[in-house]
């Protein structure tokens, strides 16, 4: 599936490629160090959406907001539709990742996640995840935490793809519009799961 996604999409990658130089903030595509299954650091792929991609370290910040000054006019748009992640179906064909799955966070995170957190590792990063049609960047950390692991715990192929057409829904309406914060009971039961 991969493979065949980045046959057909060429010609949009091509043309995103030639906006991103355009743009004149550098590379069009960077690779930055991601944490996958295992733990282990893998080289993620990325169009560049911001003039610098070596940006603080922010513990209750992952997502990068839409009106953040560092993000580039074209990357504005491509990052609204999801497009600069397209370069993933790379990391897909090397196995690195899937396309469904917990979106794979910079090492820095490591040193900040409880022992339930970590969890996430447990299967293979994705493209898009539960967390990202549940609210992504609206999302407190621990929410999006509580959502990568109950999906780790609950890998199944109809819920990849429920994830999938709901990716397109956040496409269409923006992530604001699909925001579901965790319930306490709903994340007390998880660590209650992950305890026995």
């Amino acid at each position: 599936m991969a493979l065949m996604g980045i046959i057909i999409l060429s010609p949009l990658l091509l043309i995103v490629t030639l906006l991103v130089l355009c743009d004149g903030q550098g590379k069009p595509v960077f690779r930055q160090d991601r944490v996958g299954k295992d733990k282990k650091i893998f080289g993620m792929y990325k169009f560049r959406t911001m003039k610098k991609v070596d940006v603080a370290f922010d513990v209750d910040h992952a997502v990068i907001e839409a009106g953040n000054q560092n993000v580039t006019k074209v990357g504005r748009v491509i990052r609204r539709l999801k497009i600069d992640e397209l370069l993933q179906l790379v990391n897909v064909l090397k196995g690195e990742m899937s396309l469904v799955g917990p979106r794979p966070l910079k090492p820095e995170y490591l040193e900040t996640y409880e022992a339930w957190e970590m969890h996430k590792h447990d299967v293979k990063p994705g493209m898009t995840g539960l967390a990202q049609v549940r609210g992504n960047g609206y999302l407190s950390g621990k929410d999006r935490s509580y959502y990568d692991v109950y999906y780790a715990r609950h890998v199944h192929l109809w819920t990849d793809i429920k994830i999938l057409f709901a990716t397109v829904a956040v496409i269409l309406v923006g992530e604001k519009k699909r925001l579901k914060p965790v319930p306490p009971e709903k994340m007390q039961a998880l660590l209650a799961e992950l305890d026995k």
